[in-house]
């Protein structure tokens, strides 16, 4: 029997889908939907763009499925949207929400649909960890407590679900054991994970350090009104998570703040990402969001110039996406004519931020893990320095090497000579 996966959206998303990879490990993964036996799509809701994508690949793949296959759809679009999905898309056999991913191989038996009205949040059940050997994402919560204007999340996955500490360690010390080293912590706000159960996240990092076996971790999706000074120094002590911080702070303009709901001021945001930035090696990445409900011309130029003047390391750029069953979806729209200017506008400032980020490692010494082959190629190693995250933050292209045998994984001193058409090229000197 052949399963044919596909996993859109976050990387919340990925743990959900290695979690289906787990339950089904006796199927024969295939990267041809057409001979596959079972496909699989776990579908992402969350703004126009990814709804989009959804779809289209819902109907891509249920064209190509060979006669008795079971096309399997599950995921957050699903959940968010299951009575007209079902109704409007016969190919699909079986039909699944937030809820059962560890339930999969069940469902397929059945052939059953089903949507249980809790979300799933894994206790460390059997993944199979795919695109790398090394690292893992480990969700820790799932729903979120926060209201922004913008953002639908919480009308289909609910309040704030944390997992024990417990299960956490339990499920990192058996990936080490596996012969995993580096990990991200995510959730859809994780600076609030314990809040519901008692503990904090402070917490968990205190209990991760005491691994044997954890070489480096980062947290992911910090959110401003949940993060203290306290946390961004516990993080910096750490000898095991790296100076990583990644709060997408959406806007600066304290108007803009208030109309999205985001709970902080613009001057307790500076303070902490000014507390970030002061942190030895650390590295900023953020989210905007352009063209949302009230957001004038002069909310615009303060947020251009605000990340003209920061210079965070990556931020990446949203427009406004009108969801329905949030605040913002009755607000009077901007037109769509001047979100996209704005968009472009941005986009521009982003990428002179992000390649000023680059050039600022040329010439000099930085620590990067080895990920294998280079997105290239196998002319060049592929590289990251070991602050940043899996795939989204860059790629240094290893084109020589003093050490004889390089290995996947491995930490090593490497010096980067060159940027070049928005690649980073570097030598590896010695082992860390």
């Amino acid at each position: 029997m052949k399963l044919h996966l596909i996993s859109l959206g976050c990387n919340k998303n990925l743990v959900d889908s290695e979690i289906m990879l787990g339950r089904l490990s006796a199927y024969e993964l295939t990267d041809e939907p057409s001979s596959a036996d079972v496909i699989i799509i776990n579908t992402c809701g969350f703004i126009q763009s990814a709804k989009e994508e959804s779809i289209r690949t819902i109907l891509e793949l249920g064209a190509q499925k060979k006669q008795g296959a079971v096309l399997v759809v599950t995921g957050c679009l699903m959940e968010r949207y299951k009575e007209e999905l079902m109704r409007e898309l016969p190919e699909v056999d079986i039909f699944s929400g937030v809820g059962d991913y560890e339930k999969i191989d069940e469902l397929i038996l059945s052939r059953q649909s089903k949507f249980t009205p809790e979300v799933y949040l894994t206790s460390g059940a059997k993944r199979i960890i795919t695109g790398s050997s090394y690292h893992a994402f480990v969700k820790i919560a799932e729903g979120c407590n926060q209201k922004c204007s913008f953002c639908a999340i919480p009308t289909f996955k609910g309040r704030l679900k944390s997992r024990s500490v417990e299960s956490i360690v339990s499920e990192v010390a058996d990936l080490v054991r596996q012969g995993y080293t580096d990990f991200s912590f995510i959730a859809q706000d994780t600076s609030s994970f314990g809040r519901d159960n008692g503990s904090s996240l402070g917490e968990l990092i205190t209990a991760v350090e005491g691994i044997k076996g954890v070489e480096r971790a980062r947290i992911l999706y910090l959110y401003p009104t949940t993060t203290s000074l306290e946390l961004i120094a516990q993080i910096v002590r750490s000898n095991v998570f790296v100076n990583y911080f990644d709060m997408p702070i959406q806007h600066i303009s304290d108007h803009m703040l208030q109309v999205m709901r985001r709970g902080a001021t613009a001057t307790r945001i500076k303070e902490l990402l000014n507390a970030m930035r002061s942190a030895p090696n650390s590295f900023l990445r953020t989210g905007i969001i352009v063209g949302h409900p009230g957001e004038t011309d002069a909310d615009f130029e303060e947020l251009c110039e605000f990340l003209r003047e920061f210079k965070f390391d990556r931020i990446s750029v949203f427009a406004y996406s009108r969801e329905e069953e949030t605040a913002a979806f009755g607000m009077e729209q901007v037109k769509k004519s001047l979100v996209t200017k704005r968009l472009n506008a941005v986009e521009k400032i982003a990428n002179e931020a992000i390649n000023s980020s680059f050039r600022s490692l040329v010439g000099r010494e930085v620590a990067v893990v080895v990920n294998g082959e280079s997105s290239e190629g196998e002319m060049f190693y592929g590289a990251r320095c070991v602050e940043w995250d899996r795939e989204i933050d860059g790629e240094i292209l290893i084109n020589d090497s003093d050490v004889e045998r390089v290995e996947v994984g491995r930490a090593y001193w490497c010096y980067v000579s060159e940027f070049s058409g928005e690649r980073l090229l570097g030598r590896i000197l010695r082992t860390c």
